[in-house]
């Protein structure tokens, strides 16, 4: 398990922007599972929308992107470096994500030559999909 703390020391994302809270497992440039704690008082939610709040799809993505990073920036050799988008394929999205929910994000790289590789994503809500497809990155 990593906390906040340890997580900003493999990753370069900070708060309002650092979208995961804790690491539940990794697998060293394998896997990730993730969890961020959805709350009333994200900057997001004051525009989207009002009286009817609901987790924009992008900042979904974003937090399973960050997730994939986690497990690829592990890496000895990735170390300090960042994970940028190369690419969004087959991506859903399933379920509406409000706060209140805990979201899991799993991510597990199924390719990878050199520094480009593929991530297969899934954010669920208490075992319901709310989002999954796969992730493109180029590591810089």
């Amino acid at each position: 398990m990593l906390d906040i703390n340890e997580i900003m020391k493999i990753i370069p994302q900070r708060a309002p922007f650092l979208m995961i809270d804790t690491v539940e497992e990794l697998v060293i440039g394998q896997s990730c599972i993730a969890y961020k704690n959805v709350c009333i008082n994200e900057p997001f939610f004051a525009g989207h929308f009002p009286g009817n709040p609901i987790m924009p799809g992008v900042l979904i993505v974003e937090a399973l992107a960050q997730t994939g990073a986690v497990a690829i920036l592990s890496k000895e050799e990735n170390k300090g470096k960042n994970a940028l988008f190369g690419g969004i394929d087959k991506l859903r999205f399933k379920k509406k994500v409000v706060p209140g929910d805990k979201l899991k994000l799993e991510v597990k790289i199924i390719k990878q030559k050199g520094l480009i590789g593929v991530g297969e994503a899934v954010a669920t809500v208490d075992g319901e999909v709310a989002a999954k497809g796969e992730l493109t990155f180029a590591i810089v």
